[in-house]
């Protein structure tokens, strides 16, 4: 009896031991054979890293190599909020004032959130992002703040629990860490100087493949026009680290250096940009307008020497306020007024259908023509096709284009490039307003030879200007001359572009003589004359629709010197609010004191009286004062 309960108690045993072993058994055919693959992605996911290696962003450069715009690796700050606990107060305290923070933003930002994963396990946060942007400074001072931090109601001398030393262990030297991922600041050095040229960045965020991907991103200007030449191409690499997420070099299976973003280098000056932007901000303090624009160029390449517009706004941050930061001179479109007249009378030239001693009678300032009533600046008799550039005769204009005809007219206006963008590698350009023929009324044909009834940027009609200057040819804006890579090495060049021919080069010639007479004593614009110059120029001076609001757009386009142009010079004011509005009275004084400092920049020589290089007053960045800037608010 006792050899049959023994022998059952071992068959009851072996039967145990058989059912554990091929449960056991089963249990590693299932984790090596049937789930290998998940467990070792799982496995993989635990030790295995990948990140993406950012390019550094390239520079933009000026003309003289000086350095517009910059990166520099910046880090992005974050907090594990599983490992502070309850002392979310103490560690705010500490590093709110060092991110820029307020703390009981910051108190709140570090609370842990638990949530349901996807097995039904509950978890807590481990990534909060606190500040992006962080200088390798700032982030020494916030470890050097962590690492010293003290708490008044706890005495860790005296703690016993290994839990607890470790909680406050972890707590200095975990809970807040850098993301893995770099992010880079980009720095614009010079502030506000060029920003509508050269625009800004912004950061977006992205997953790639797995890995999160943090990549600077040109919003407007040449950051966004050259984005993908500045950018470069980010590297990565594929790694392993241990238990303490430290990682095991002698494990990594990729690692490929990015490759980074080539250099611009543009055609801007950042002395005349520096200028150009000086003398808008007087112009500003004195008429008070909405907003005043220049531009300098070379008439002959298209090169845009300065670009700027104010109110203005600083790179390095940007704001809210899009009206300033809204390029004027390719974005807005106005009525130019008497400076269309350009291209009316050069047209004419062009065809032969004047010429500059033909006699017009102005009709002593009043004009009937298509049922309305066309008013001059005053009281003019009969005046020549040269007499009318100087005195600026809408009358005398119309006239003008009544004899060419609507269909001429209009062809003229094209090949100008009047509705048409500029090709400026700028963002935002719009093609202002030509109406085709078929939808111009009875008075048109006399009223957009005044510069009334069509609408134009103020980029359109400096490139207008540069065509008669540049004997008839019309060029394409350009604003970058070549692209270069990190050791200065030339990648790309670019060269100057025609668009067309827009008259003859006689028709220019007789142009140039027409538009010397509005510099002088009997013209519209004695004072932007310069006394080693001679300057061609055109006044404009447009009455804002509806034409009984009494508010104006004043200008004044004009090269030097006007036989053999080197620099042209536009400037605009929108509604100024002093005394006076007209282009002649309020533009061309700032004209002649940029243009004496240009021509002493650019060592041109004069081409009247003494013949020697004038020296002329030439304010440097560090004399300029420091409230000069405006700003938007």
């Amino acid at each position: 009896m006792a050899n049959k309960l023994q022998t059952r108690r071992l068959l009851l045993m072996a039967l145990l031991l058989g059912v554990a072993f091929a449960g056991l058994g089963y249990r590693l055919v299932d984790l090596q054979v049937l789930r290998h693959d998940d467990l070792r992605t799982e496995a993989r996911k635990n030790t295995e890293r990948g990140y993406q290696i950012p390019a550094r962003r390239g520079d933009i450069l000026d003309a003289k190599g000086n350095l517009l715009a910059t990166s520099v690796f910046v880090k992005t700050v974050c907090a594990d909020p599983a490992l502070i606990g309850n002392r979310q107060g103490e560690v705010a305290h500490a590093l709110a004032g060092l991110l820029e923070l307020k703390e009981s933003d910051l108190a709140q930002r570090l609370l842990p959130h638990t949530r349901l994963n996807e097995r039904h396990e509950t978890v807590t946060n481990h990534y909060v992002v606190l500040k992006r942007k962080v200088s390798v400074d700032t982030w020494q001072k916030v470890t050097n703040a962590m690492a010293q931090l003290t708490f008044a109601d706890v005495n860790e001398k005296e703690l016993t629990s290994k839990s607890q030393k470790a909680f406050y262990h972890d707590l200095r030297a975990k809970s807040i860490y850098t993301d893995p991922v770099d992010d880079q600041l980009r720095n614009y050095p010079s502030h506000s100087l060029a920003a509508h040229v050269l625009g800004y960045t912004g950061v977006t965020e992205r997953t790639n493949g797995g890995m999160r991907v943090l990549e600077t991103i040109g919003v407007d200007g040449m950051e966004r026009t050259l984005d993908d030449k500045l950018r470069g191409v980010p590297g990565w690499r594929q790694t392993e680290v241990d238990r303490q997420q430290r990682e095991l070099v002698a494990l990594r299976e990729e690692d490929v250096d990015p490759r980074d973003g080539l250099n611009a280098v543009l055609t801007i000056d950042a002395f005349l940009q520096h200028a150009l932007e000086m003398s808008l901000a007087d112009a500003m303090q004195h008429e008070s307008p909405i907003s005043v624009s220049g531009i300098i160029l070379r008439p002959r390449t298209g090169e845009i020497l300065a670009l700027a517009v104010l109110p203005t706004f600083d790179p390095n941050n940007p704001g809210a306020n899009e009206d300033a930061r809204r390029d004027r001179v390719i974005a807005d479109v106005h009525e130019p007024g008497s400076t269309f007249k350009i291209i009316v009378v050069s047209g004419a030239l062009n065809d032969g259908l004047v010429t500059l001693n033909d006699q017009f009678d102005c009709e002593h300032g009043h004009f009937s023509f298509g049922g309305h009533i066309l008013h001059d600046h005053a009281s003019y008799g009969v005046l020549s096709t040269e007499g009318i550039i100087t005195k600026s005769s809408n009358i005398g204009a119309a006239k003008i284009g009544i004899r060419m005809g609507e269909t001429r007219l209009y062809e003229h206006m094209r090949d100008f490039g009047i509705g048409l963008h500029t090709g400026i590698p700028l963002p935002g350009e719009v093609a202002g307003f030509l109406h085709p023929v078929k939808a111009w009324k009875k008075v048109s044909i006399a009223q957009i030879p005044m510069g009334q009834g069509v609408a134009t940027t103020s980029l359109q009609m400096a490139m207008a200007m540069c065509a008669i200057a540049n004997k008839g040819v019309l060029m394409r804006p350009m604003l970058v001359d070549r692209l270069q890579d990190q050791k200065g090495e030339v990648v790309a060049r670019y060269s100057p572009q025609t668009v067309r021919r827009v008259i003859s080069e006689e028709a220019a010639r007789q142009m140039v003589e027409a538009l010397k007479t509005v510099a002088t004593s009997d013209g519209t614009a004695p004072k932007a004359a310069l006394d080693h110059y001679t300057v061609a120029g055109k006044t404009g001076t447009a009455q804002k629709p509806p034409y009984t609001s009494n508010k104006f757009y004043a200008s004044f386009i004009g090269f030097f010197p006007a036989d053999n142009p080197e620099v042209c010079i536009y400037l605009s004011m929108d509604e100024p609010k002093g005394n006076l509005h007209q282009g002649g009275q309020i533009c061309a004084p700032v004209f002649k004191s940029l243009a004496e400092q240009v021509a002493a920049y650019l060592n041109i020589k004069p081409d009247k009286g003494d013949t020697g290089f004038p020296e002329f007053p030439i304010t440097t960045v560090d004399q300029a004062p420091k409230t000069a800037a405006v700003r938007a608010p």
